[in-house]
Parts: C-alpha cells; sequence; structure tokens
C-alpha cells in the first residue's frame, strides 16, 4: 500500500501507477445483493438455469456497476492519504464496461494518478484512472476516470 503524506505528495505522483489492489471473487450471492439493492434483476445475472442454457459460458454475469462500484475499496486497498478530514466521491469523467464478468470469477483494480488539482479552500481534486481487470482475461471488465476530493 502506498501511503501518500499530504497533498503535494499525490501531486507529484501525477501519470504514475499506485498499484493494483487484491483480487476479489464475484460470487453469486454477490451479485443477487446487488440486484436486489438496484432492482435490476435482468436474468442474465440471477436466473443460473437460463444462463447455463442461453449464454455463451453458461454462466450469469455480474452488473457492470457491481464492478464499478467496487472501486472505492480497491482505491482504499493501494493508497492512504495522511491528514485528511474527508473524502468525497466527485464522479466520472468516463466509464466503458469491456468485458462481461462472468459468476465466479475474480476481479481487482488497477490505480493510477491522472491529474490533480488544489481547490479552495484546502482541498485537492483528484482524477484516478482506473481498469478494474478480470482475472486470466486480456480485456479488463471496466476502464474508468473517477473523481475523488480530498479535504484537510
Amino acid at each position: 500500500m502506498k501511503i501518500f503524506v499530504g497533498f503535494e505528495d499525490i501531486k507529484s505522483a501525477v501519470g504514475t501507477e499506485i498499484g493494483a489492489s487484491e483480487w476479489i471473487e464475484v460470487t453469486q450471492d454477490r451479485i443477487n445483493l446487488f440486484a436486489e439493492a438496484t432492482c435490476d434483476e435482468q436474468w442474465i445475472h440471477v436466473d443460473q438455469e437460463r444462463a447455463e442454457k442461453e449464454l455463451p459460458g453458461g454462466r450469469t454475469i455480474a452488473h457492470g456497476l457491481l464492478s464499478l462500484s467496487l472501486a472505492p475499496m480497491f482505491v482504499r486497498s493501494v493508497m492512504g492519504l495522511k491528514g485528511l478530514r474527508n473524502t468525497l466521491n466527485y464522479g466520472a469523467d468516463r466509464v466503458r464496461f469491456i468485458s462481461p464478468v462472468p459468476v465466479g470469477t475474480r476481479i481487482r483494480g488497477r490505480i493510477t494518478v491522472a491529474k490533480a488539482e488544489d481547490v479552495p479552500p484546502n482541498g485537492l481534486r483528484v482524477n484516478y484512472h482506473m481498469v478494474i481487470e478480470i482475472e486470466g482475461s486480456q480485456r479488463p471488465a471496466c476502464v474508468a476516470d473517477l473523481i475523488a476530493l480530498h479535504y484537510n
């Protein structure tokens, strides 16, 4: 884990990869809970019997937004920023869902500091480039440019 000490430290990391998180398994239970929480219970996510018959690979697939929703966990697992009062999710500039994530596979986030700008008073807006990788796959599940506001 990379620990940044203050805003100048993170600004000096612009353009560099911070690291990759640990792998996390995408289980059917996780998919079902996400489907229930978001009211997106499309059969490709939750109907294992139908998926076995009708989907390539014969398995349900995770929601793209489920993969993306793990971004804060991926970031926290590879970096820390000392001296913060709080951090706010400011949104995303770009999100692309490249490949489906079949149930039972593992994913992780690879994070790069893309941009950092001072935001008065006492803030720093940081753009993080994240690639959500699928273990054993050449193509990522998702590529996203995420924005956080950090406050001293």
